[in-house]
Order: C-alpha cells, then sequence, then structure tokens
C-alpha cells in the first residue's frame, strides 16, 4: 500500500479542492485557461526535474511509488504533481477572488443603506 502514498495525496488534493469549482468562472469549466496557466511552468519544472534526475542530485523511493514511469525519466506520480498542485492553486485562488468580491459588493451594499 505505501506505493500509492503519492498518487493519494495527489488525489486527496483533487478531492479537497473540487468542491471550489463551484466559485465563479470555475476552473474545470475554463480548460484551455487552467492549460495555459499551468502548462508552461510544468514544462520548465520537468525538465528541471529530469535535469535532477541524470545528475544524481535527487532520486524517487521505490517504496512510495507506483513503478509506472516515464520511461527512464521519472514517475508518473512526479509529473501529474506538476499539474494537480498548480490545479488545485488555481481552483483555491478562483474561489477566494470571487469570494472576496462578493464580500466586497456586500459591504458596500450595507455601507451604502446606512
Amino acid at each position: 500500500m505505501d506505493n500509492w502514498h503519492y498518487l493519494l495525496v495527489l488525489a486527496a488534493c483533487l478531492v479537497i479542492t473540487a468542491p471550489l469549482e463551484i466559485f465563479g468562472d470555475g476552473v474545470y469549466r475554463q480548460a484551455r485557461r487552467a492549460a495555459t496557466a499551468i502548462l508552461p511552468a510544468a514544462a520548465v519544472f520537468v525538465l528541471w526535474d529530469v535535469i535532477a534526475i541524470f545528475a544524481d542530485v535527487w532520486t524517487y523511493n521505490s517504496k512510495y511509488v507506483t513503478g509506472i514511469d516515464i520511461p527512464g525519466v521519472m514517475p508518473i506520480e512526479e509529473l501529474l504533481f506538476f499539474i494537480v498542485i498548480p490545479l488545485c492553486g488555481l481552483l483555491t485562488y478562483n474561489a477566494v477572488t470571487t469570494i472576496l468580491t462578493w464580500l466586497q459588493r456586500t459591504r458596500g451594499r450595507v455601507e451604502q443603506t446606512k
């Protein structure tokens, strides 16, 4: 079961942030916009990871990954990390921005009625 830890953490991040999709314009509903935000940064960090792996700067403990690899490069979990975590960040940012905007509007209406 230990070899599922990394994937389970990524899945938990998605499950916890999924309800945030109801706030604002949504992230999943704007997949092209989300991809435009996530993929360039993910590409840079994947390249950085590949360089570090080939330079023996770091490795992955086979006890905590599934063993499904991008052949000779990195565990699939590591690639998913660079997509899932920014996606969760976008969901959180979108929700917080929407809620703060709503609170400012509500506060403005309350102050106007005084």
